[in-house]
């Protein structure tokens, strides 16, 4: 159940880029990532009312039930981006590229897709034409979706009894604060207080 693990969903637009630099944008790329990014997000949005015990116009099964849905459609659109841009990077769409990443990490019915854009987007990374932390967070999402280790400790279990959040096991635990701020990103006791309700 998605209430179960408590996955990274508004951490689209934080991160630094190469936004010096000036290019042509794809504008109706843009829009159609940014279109899609709302859609993921505004489900989530009223899950998250539902686990803070907050009002929302729907119901939880109607929540779930639409959260399935739009992660669905937005995933056969992203493999249609990927299909005919390759990772859309900064150069191509500027900032909303760390929202096509949020879109990606929740294609979690495809671990093989989300490998496939891993490896297209290390090579955005290389170039600073995406993002170094993202890409931190697809990596760790992929090989929890493969059950195994992660490395930055993004992927976060919230017991749904007492609201402890507490990373999913970590493959080099002693190491995870280093590797974590060599991808810039903050220690991973902080981070995993982002999470409390």
């Amino acid at each position: 159940m998605k209430s179960l693990l408590v996955l990274t969903f508004f951490f689209g637009g934080f991160l630094a880029h190469i936004s010096a630099q000036s290019f042509k944008h794809d504008t109706v790329l843009i829009q159609k990532i940014d279109s899609m990014f709302k859609y993921d997000q505004f489900w989530r949005k009223e899950y998250n009312k539902i686990l803070k015990k907050e009002a929302s116009a729907y119901d939880e099964e109607t929540i779930e039930k639409q959260w399935a849905i739009a992660d669905s459609l937005n995933e056969i659109k992203a493999k249609e981006i990927i299909g005919k841009y390759g990772y859309p990077g900064y150069s191509l769409v500027g900032d909303v590229s760390n929202n096509f990443w949020v879109i990606v990490q929740h294609c979690d019915d495809d671990v093989t897709f989300q490998e496939h854009v891993l490896a297209l987007m290390k090579i955005e990374v290389r170039k600073n034409n995406a993002s170094k932390t993202n890409y931190a967070y697809l990596v760790d999402r992929v090989l929890v979706g493969k059950h195994q280790k992660q490395i930055y400790g993004t992927q976060v279990y919230t017991d749904p009894k007492t609201h402890k959040s507490t990373p999913l096991p970590l493959k080099y635990p002693k190491q995870v604060n280093r590797l974590r701020k060599k991808m810039g990103m903050e220690p991973l006791k902080e981070y995993v207080k982002s999470f409390a309700l």
